[in-house]
């Protein structure tokens, strides 16, 4: 079969794939786009991004001097701060612990049932985790005499509790693909730092963590993405509430869209969303094409 032959049966199997991606990927990325620079007369302006970017709902400095809300890109940057590390870093602690412990596959998989659990059945679990009648939260900080309230239901807490919430829910994620990294270091490595008189902490050091430098790529770029996009757990337990407190990007772009009608604002939301996860993608990309 000659190169020409070959590539009509490979374009020809390609086919429905290629139809399905521009139908369904390229296509409405491409009108999210134009719809986020024409007005409905289909004329070219700026104005819907300066409605989004000057809106309070997107940036919202007097939330500093009067509390949350702070806008929506400012609470997407705080989760980030917040959820990014502790989630990264309990994954691996989990990863590390439970790797050589007996029952350790049971134990990963009632942490990782958090994550193959629907986000919007785990936004539910957030709601009356911290509610202030049946909150397991509540019932925790009773212990030091604490006065029990629903957390969620207000401004200074509730996007705070939607974090600490969620690191329950993504930590699984770590966790699985930290273990699959710790079995691709040889044991030898740890055998030869012990005989020269490492402990566990200086071999966790040297050894674990710059070998766990792929998988922390990855860990740390899906988490980001998935951070970026963040919509059915805050839809689920506050809507964005009380006040805007814990709104985000996603659920931003929901409200113009389908509260409002407003496509053209939705639409330029969708693009700052769509730039912020390429640009978090970079790191992953290098540093696949750096290991071919």
């Amino acid at each position: 079969m000659n190169r020409r032959a070959r590539f009509s049966h490979y374009a020809f199997f390609m086919l429905p794939a290629v139809i399905l991606l521009a139908l369904f990927v390229v296509y409405p990325s491409l009108r999210t786009i134009y719809l986020s620079f024409f007005n409905d007369e289909g004329k070219l302006t700026l104005e819907s991004y300066r409605e989004v970017l000057g809106s309070r709902d997107t940036f919202n400095p007097t939330g500093f001097k009067k509390g949350f809300p702070l806008g929506t890109i400012l609470h997407n940057l705080i989760w980030i701060g917040i959820h990014l590390p502790l989630s990264v870093m309990l994954g691996l602690l989990l990863a590390t612990l439970l790797r050589n412990m007996p029952g350790s596959s049971f134990v990963k998989s009632i942490i990782f049932l958090g994550m193959v659990m629907p986000m919007i059945v785990g936004g539910v679990m957030i709601r009356f985790m911290f509610d202030k009648n049946v909150g397991i939260v509540n019932l925790f900080l009773s212990i030091f005499g604490a006065e029990p309230k629903t957390w969620t239901a207000y401004p200074e807490s509730a996007l705070f509790s939607l974090i600490f919430g969620s690191i329950w829910l993504w930590t699984g994620f770590s966790m699985v693909l930290y273990s699959a990294g710790l079995e691709t270091i040889p044991k030898e490595y740890y055998e030869a730092a012990q005989i020269d008189g490492a402990g566990k902490i200086k071999q966790f050091l040297t050894i674990t963590i710059p070998l766990l430098k792929p998988i922390t790529t990855v860990v740390v770029t899906m988490t980001l993405l998935w951070e970026l996009k963040i919509f059915d757990i805050v839809y689920v337990a506050t809507m964005g509430g009380p006040g805007g407190a814990s709104n985000v990007l996603a659920l931003q772009m929901y409200s113009y869209a389908f509260r409002e009608f407003d496509f053209n604002k939705s639409a330029v939301v969708a693009v700052i969303i769509t730039l912020s996860t390429l640009i978090a993608s970079v790191p992953m990309i290098k540093s696949s094409l750096t290991q071919e």
